[in-house]
């Protein structure tokens, strides 16, 4: 069984201090082997900016397309399959779009604060899961009482391996397998609901969108539901959570956005760069490819590394200090080229409403003392599954 590389199996990050702060080491790494090939876990890691880009840039040479993988979903596709489906999704996933949402994010913030009680928060549990959640529940039209089952899911669908043995990544495949004929099922019944009765929502649009005369069939509208559900939810939780992480460890940042809170989108793009809620992306090589010293092989698994290319001292200033006013910041934490992230504007959305709703009901925000913070399981993604804060109410 191939087990596919990640965070976990990297034997450099061998202790959970380092997991939920890996950046250092990753850094280090990128500095002695820009570009190497880990024989343990069967794969290479590719460390710096202008290499990361250059793999992203090129879906001929380093391919989506995975065995197993999921054909119908857009992450897994090459042109001219992907072209026509992004094209198709685009139509119902505009910029304009996502901002009327707006104010419905606003309402959901303040009703998740409002639920709180005192001066204590945990905000992944009480904000940063549940926001997106709805948010995204909402936008393809899936009742409310469905959320707990979205989010169960979600988590499912980026978990990973508690280790590297057969056995482990025999009960997580075992688990995702389960998952998704749940999901398959759920969305499923759904499209036949929307397709007799219509709402205004994204499911409803995508039934009724066309290119060439063409629609999305049934494999997949169902694809890009479940593409949705885990990249909308696992991902704006870590960026938020994420953000709240930053504002505690640098609490002078409170101050300054609460008396400028037209920077929080500034501060939004750094946090994107500076811990970005996807670490690693994987592609395989297509064909033979010289990158830098090395060849890599048809067949090979690549993993590009954002997280350090976002660190890389010959494209950004004093990489690893937190700049609220870094400009130009063209981190590449939503990716590059025909695969940059779908749902970037929602994202920053949500992230913008978080933060500013937050400074708004708390000031003095800081990290709950002897508190056991836990990073996230899975292979790319970079986040915690706790973060209990506490704040004297405005």
């Amino acid at each position: 069984m191939q087990k596919y590389a990640n965070l976990l199996a990297m034997p450099e990050l061998d202790s959970v201090e380092k997991r939920l702060n890996p950046f250092g080491v990753l850094s280090k790494l990128a500095q002695e082997t820009p570009i190497r090939y880990d024989s343990s876990r069967g794969c290479w890691d590719v460390f710096r900016y202008e290499d990361v880009q250059r793999i992203l840039k090129d879906p001929q040479a380093f391919s989506s397309v995975r065995s197993g993988a999921g054909g119908e979903n857009l992450l897994f596709m090459d042109p001219p399959k992907h072209t026509q489906m992004r094209e198709l999704v685009n139509k119902a996933f505009t910029p304009r779009a996502v901002q009327a949402l707006a104010l419905r994010i606003q309402a959901i913030a303040d009703e998740l604060l409002d639920a709180g009680s005192g001066e204590e928060l945990d905000v992944v549990a009480g904000y940063a899961t549940p926001l997106p959640v709805i948010v995204i529940a909402e936008l393809l039209g899936a009742p409310a009482e469905d959320r707990a089952d979205f989010k169960r899911w979600s988590d499912a669908l980026v978990e990973s391996a508690e280790d590297l043995t057969d056995e482990a990544f025999e009960r997580i495949n075992r688990k995702r397998a389960a998952v998704l004929e749940e999901l398959m099922h759920y969305f499923r019944a759904l499209l036949e609901l929307r397709a007799r009765q219509p709402k205004d929502d994204l499911i409803s649009a995508l039934l009724a969108a066309r290119v060439e005369g063409e629609r999305l069939t049934e494999r997949e509208l169902i694809s890009f539901c479940i593409l949705l559900l885990a990249a909308g939810n696992e991902t704006t939780t870590n960026l938020i959570t994420n953000a709240v992480r930053v504002l505690t460890e640098q609490p002078r940042l409170q101050e300054e956005l609460t008396a400028s809170p037209e920077g929080v989108a500034g501060f939004i793009e750094e946090v994107l760069r500076y811990y970005p809620p996807i670490v690693s992306v994987g592609r395989v090589a297509a064909r033979d490819v010289p990158l830098g010293d090395h060849t890599i092989r048809a067949g090979q698994q690549v993993i590009s590394w954002i997280g350090t290319a976002n660190r890389d001292e010959a494209k950004f200033t004093e990489p690893d200090r937190f700049d609220l006013h870094r400009k130009p910041n063209v981190h590449m934490s939503f990716g590059f080229g025909i695969h940059f992230c779908l749902g970037a504007p929602l994202a920053r959305l949500e992230g913008k409403i978080a933060v500013q709703t937050l400074l708004e009901r708390y000031r003095e925000l800081r990290l709950l003392p002897d508190q056991a913070i836990v990073p996230i399981p899975s292979t790319f993604v970079y986040g915690v599954k706790n973060y209990p804060v506490a704040g004297r109410r405005r």
